[in-house]
């Protein structure tokens, strides 16, 4: 279990020597001592290039790339091991990328079921409620390469829920969102984090995802 995440005087590597100037010198994040606590939700605003989606790495040990430290519980997660890491992102985080990773051939019961086949957290009838809840239960056999933008969103969040975490990371989860389908996105994650009594962390440059109590920042 992981209970809190710090960012000490972190930089990624590409802004170094532009500490003293946008977006660095104006950011809530970079170069802060800033920690993320459960069961809290975190809105983190930024302009594109600011170096969100590499922070949401960052967190989630795929890039390495930065300055200052990342802890988990007063750990380094630089000296955590490849076994370490792995049963964190099977037991602890939950990330749900800008890119949504989808594979394009698979229907949208298979994408789900890669994921869910490794955790077997979440039965076929609890998928079945989340699809129906994000309108999407019509789309079960259809392929990911065949659904709009906003489809496979929803196909993606549904998917990052289906194993247990701490924190559940999710980099602009509703910016091909509708301000209704925002809403129901919401509602299913903030449910889902509720349950576990996890941390989220969100990003957006713009559409916010409609959880409530919201900690904002500006990276």
């Amino acid at each position: 279990m992981i209970n809190s995440i710090t960012i000490e005087n972190t930089l990624p590597a590409v802004f170094a020597g532009s500490e003293s100037e946008p977006p660095v010198s104006t950011s809530c994040v970079w170069l802060k001592n800033l920690t993320f606590s459960r069961p809290d939700y975190y809105m983190i605003e930024a302009e594109s290039g600011t170096g969100k989606s590499s922070l949401c790495s960052f967190i989630y040990g795929s890039r390495l790339d930065y300055s200052g430290r990342i802890l988990f519980d007063n750990e380094d997660t630089r000296t955590f091991s490849i076994d370490r890491w792995s049963a964190i992102r099977r037991e602890a985080i939950a990330y749900l990328p800008q890119e949504m990773m989808l594979f394009p051939e698979l229907t949208v019961l298979e994408n789900i079921a890669i994921k869910n086949k490794l955790t077997n957290y979440k039965s076929d009838s609890e998928i079945d409620r989340m699809l129906q809840m994000l309108e999407i239960d019509n789309k079960r056999n259809t392929p990911a390469r065949l659904l709009s933008v906003g489809q496979q969103q929803r196909v993606a969040i549904i998917r990052s829920l289906c194993q247990p975490f701490d924190f559940l990371i999710v980099d602009e989860p509703v910016s091909h969102l509708d301000a209704r389908n925002n809403s129901v996105v919401a509602a299913l994650i903030d449910s889902e984090a509720s349950a576990r009594g996890a941390a989220v962390i969100a990003t957006s440059v713009g559409n916010k995802i409609s959880l409530p109590n919201l900690n904002i920042l500006t990276l």
